[in-house]
């Protein structure tokens, strides 16, 4: 195994506990990497002004891959170094697949989170995030530009004809992928985390066998067929495991202090 340079880490069901905070022992545990001298970062499916404080506390000053990796920007000077957002025509085209089925949803533009009709699952996905709402009247005339995503807020077996209906008219135009079982995500197709995690590591200049993942959902499997070594949470679905080069424990259970402990910390 190559030497570790990166650490890149996802936040819900991995670096966060179910109460939506930084796990105690991973904090010290990611201390002590960056005290090796190696590099920590984020790659979330949040927005970027949801994961920000995150990053601030671990103290991580590289740029993050957020949006499922279709931006990357530096966390404390706002810095965007890589974005691919959904074509207008394409994002309109989800929304009215959406409304068909009529579930709430959010669309993500300028690191804002944008509303048409105010759903009790808009107001747990704030309370979860913490971030703001913004209401429009009328999401189409709203739009004049593509968004960086649109997430579908539903139970996870009603998302699935959704979802069966968004990749038969444009699945080979989009990515779509679930970070939670009942978010469906759609954006760019040329945005997963594990495209962001190649626009940094071409940008920091380390190589994808130097990089270390860790991740919980569907979401990370790209990124675990792309780095040097991944690891899934013990809470991740099996079929996420399955990709994985090492299970550690749950985001609960101190898994990724667990983690690092055995392969960077020696512990």
């Amino acid at each position: 195994m190559a030497k570790i340079q990166l650490v890149a880490l996802d936040l819900d069901g991995t670096l966060l506990t179910d109460e939506i905070v930084i796990d105690k022992k991973a904090k010290e545990a990611i201390r002590k990497v960056r005290e090796k001298g190696i590099n920590v970062t984020l790659a979330t499916g949040r927005m970027f002004s949801s994961a920000q404080s995150f990053a601030v506390e671990l103290g991580i000053e590289l740029p993050m891959i957020v949006y499922h990796g279709a931006q990357v920007r530096h966390p404390i000077t706002g810095e965007v170094f890589f974005e691919r957002g959904l074509p207008l025509s394409l994002a309109e085209c989800i929304i009215r697949h959406i409304r068909h089925y009529g579930y709430a949803y959010n669309v993500y533009l300028d690191d804002k989170l944008y509303v048409e009709n105010i759903k009790k699952e808009n107001i747990e996905y704030v309370e979860r995030t913490g971030v703001k709402l913004y209401k429009v009247d009328d999401m189409l005339d709203f739009l004049k530009k593509g968004p960086l995503k649109i997430v579908a807020l539903q139970e996870g077996d009603k998302l699935d004809l959704l979802e069966e209906d968004i990749k038969r008219d444009v699945g080979d135009k989009v990515y779509i992928t679930r970070s939670l079982p009942f978010y469906l995500e759609t954006l760019n197709r040329e945005a997963n985390k594990a495209r962001g995690l190649k626009a940094l590591a071409e940008m920091e200049g380390f190589k994808a066998e130097e990089i270390m993942v860790f991740g919980d959902s569907y979401n990370d499997i790209e990124m675990f067929k792309y780095a040097g070594i991944s690891i899934a949470m013990g809470n991740a679905p099996e079929t996420v495991k399955a990709y994985a080069d090492y299970v550690t424990g749950t985001n609960n259970e101190g898994g990724v202090a667990k983690a690092l402990e055995k392969f960077i910390l020696g512990g």
